[in-house]
């Protein structure tokens, strides 16, 4: 789905990038106090964290991509990727081994980091034998390494996921604690799930803004085009976001499921931070879907799969808003049909709280 792609626990790359939050904590701290980042005042790093669940796109739905987290970190505008005192040591270091995908030559860009985890599941929680008509029981914890760019009103994205699909996600065990938390009944299929497997994606976007009108109420238009390539996703999609409000953030989009969304491209000034400041998104997206592995099933061992669809349109809206350092966002997805046989076209909710630090 949009699933971004998807949206913490276990992972071999956990202690890498929790050092990485550790590093960027202190290290912003560090950067701030000496005036090394000229850019963190005026565009400070953002954290943002985000919640999808299917139980908000209606009642009684509890299937499909039935729950995300992302926890994402945001650097401030940077001179370079591999130099630039905003950016923590560790960071740093790792941007010298992914030189092949950070973009050069542009007039602002910043560096994002999240971790993610995205769990799937059939409709029918109750059965324990294996659901040969529904999608599998699928959870996939993911960390990534994004790189914006942009130069006037268009923007480049790069990402980079690498992480793991099978038990050792821990999707059975994190909605189980919250099943039980909430009073639900436990699915009792995890023991079907897909079997464990590295994975990868390497996603790019192309985005273009179209802004109209002066003062405090304007309204935008932007425009993507990309596709990821990996045995975790791969895809081509295009589609655009239109936006309506009081004070809109010079950014490329509100909509938390895309690439750059949660306002995490670089801006071209500041924006008032003492105001109010509210707008609504209406996004839409059409993606040929070349390969999904929680509906293909395991690339190179014996998994449950279904006859997924190559064309599924996606469309969304909501509502964000910024006070000072915070923002929220609210949004609802819906979505064609991704297989042969679903019973009905999937619908979800999410929830965004940003925070500038």
């Amino acid at each position: 789905m949009i699933p971004l792609n998807h949206h913490p626990l276990v992972n071999p790359m956990s202690k890498a990038g929790w050092l990485f939050l550790a590093a960027a904590a202190c290290g912003s701290a560090q950067a701030a106090e000496d005036e090394a980042c000229p850019t963190r005042t005026e565009l400070p790093p953002t954290v943002n964290f985000r919640v999808d669940n299917d139980l908000f796109g209606g009642a009684d739905q509890d299937e499909g991509y039935t729950n995300g987290v992302q926890l994402s970190l945001v650097s401030p505008n940077l001179k370079d990727y591999t130099d630039d005192p905003c950016l923590p040591r560790m960071a740093r270091f790792i941007n010298r081994y992914l030189g092949a995908i950070q973009p050069e030559g542009f007039d602002q860009q910043n560096m994002v980091f999240t971790l993610s985890q995205a769990i799937y599941t059939p409709k029918d929680f109750s059965r324990k034998d294996l659901i040969e008509e529904d999608r599998p029981y699928a959870a996939a914890l993911l960390v990534g390494f994004g790189y914006n760019a942009r130069k006037g009103n268009a923007l480049r994205t790069t990402q980079l996921k690498l992480g793991w699909v099978g038990p050792s996600a821990r999707g059975e065990e994190v909605q189980n604690a919250v099943h039980k938390v909430l009073g639900d009944d436990e699915f009792e299929g995890w023991k079907n799930q897909l079997r464990d497997e590295p994975v990868f994606m390497l996603q790019h976007e192309r985005m273009n803004r179209f802004a109209w009108g002066q003062g405090k109420w304007t309204w935008d238009a932007i425009t993507h085009y990309g596709g990821a390539l990996g045995n975790y996703q791969t895809y081509l999609s295009g589609g655009a976001e239109m936006r309506f409000g009081r004070y809109l953030p010079d950014d490329f989009g509100s909509t938390p499921l895309r690439p750059a969304g949660e306002n995490t491209a670089p801006r071209s000034e500041s924006q008032p931070g003492s105001v109010f400041r509210i707008h609504g998104f209406l996004t839409t997206d059409v993606r040929w879907v070349g390969r999904d592995i929680t509906l293909d099933g395991n690339t190179w061992k014996d998994s449950h799969s279904v006859d997924k669809r190559n064309v599924v349109a996606y469309a969304g809206f909501g509502v964000a808003m910024m006070k000072g350092r915070w923002k929220f966002a609210l949004a609802r997805y819906y979505s064609t049909r991704e297989f042969d046989g679903q019973d009905e076209p999937p619908v979800f909710g999410s929830f965004t709280i940003s925070y500038a630090l």
